[in-house]
């Protein structure tokens, strides 16, 4: 498996060769690609195109938030002879272990096979015009191109050199390295957290014996209090 390795300067142009030599991104760009084509061909510009965007960049981080506590840190569950296990949630628990292995950085590329079909079904029988469906699905896979190089380059070499990235840099590695009951958000810093109360002081927070080895000890966990429903 391979490892970022350490290196003394470590850029944006070194990262990029990195980041694009997986498949990830490009199959969320192929996507992006082809929504972005579909909606110019169908036109039917209305002022609610402009209003996609904005309400997603609004619901995004809860989006996040919800998607890392209940999907990402979903416990395996008995269910008579079978164990309830997905697949996102297994290379999560990978990712805790080995924070800095680039595989596991990245959405698995099986997941997408169901999750980007999922997302154009969503986008061609939900919205009201599939022009406005075609708006959404684009600035969706804008939104996870974003995700996919923010949770690269916060677990790469490369150093925060700007005061918003540094916040975001620092709130994702306090998840892995402080305490993985808090700071869920990716893609921000302080949003989705603050409002639902994951954000708290570092400083009075304990260091989790856990955070790279996710559901440890979840039965002494699930009689701790103040613990989010579902990790």
């Amino acid at each position: 498996m391979s490892t970022l390795t350490a290196r003394k300067a470590f850029t944006l142009a070194d990262a990029w060769r990195e980041f694009r030599t997986y498949p990830s991104p490009w199959m969320i760009l192929i996507t992006l690609v082809g929504a972005l084509s579909a909606r110019i061909v169908v036109g039917d510009w209305q002022y609610t195109d402009a209003l996609v965007p904005l309400v997603m960049i609004a619901v995004f981080p809860f989006f996040e938030w919800l998607v890392h506590v209940f999907i990402l840190h979903w416990r395996p569950r008995r269910i008579g002879r079978h164990t309830v296990d997905s697949l996102l949630a297994r290379k999560h628990r990978e990712h805790h272990m080995a924070p800095r292995s680039v595989p596991e950085i990245f959405i698995p590329w099986p997941a997408l096979l169901w999750v980007l079909p999922l997302a154009i079904g969503v986008a061609l029988l939900v919205f009201p015009r599939i022009g406005m469906g075609l708006t959404f699905l684009g600035f969706l896979t804008v939104l996870g191109l974003c995700y996919e190089w923010c949770h690269y380059l916060i677990h790469s070499d490369y150093k925060p050199k700007t005061s918003l990235y540094r916040a975001i840099y620092r709130n994702h590695r306090l998840h892995h390295f402080k305490n993985e009951h808090y700071w869920f958000t990716v893609t921000s810093s302080g949003t989705a957290d603050r409002v639902l109360r994951t954000y708290p002081d570092p400083a009075t927070v304990p260091t989790s014996p856990t955070a790279k080895n996710l559901h440890a000890g979840r039965d002494a966990m699930s009689t701790s209090g103040g613990q989010v429903a579902g990790r």
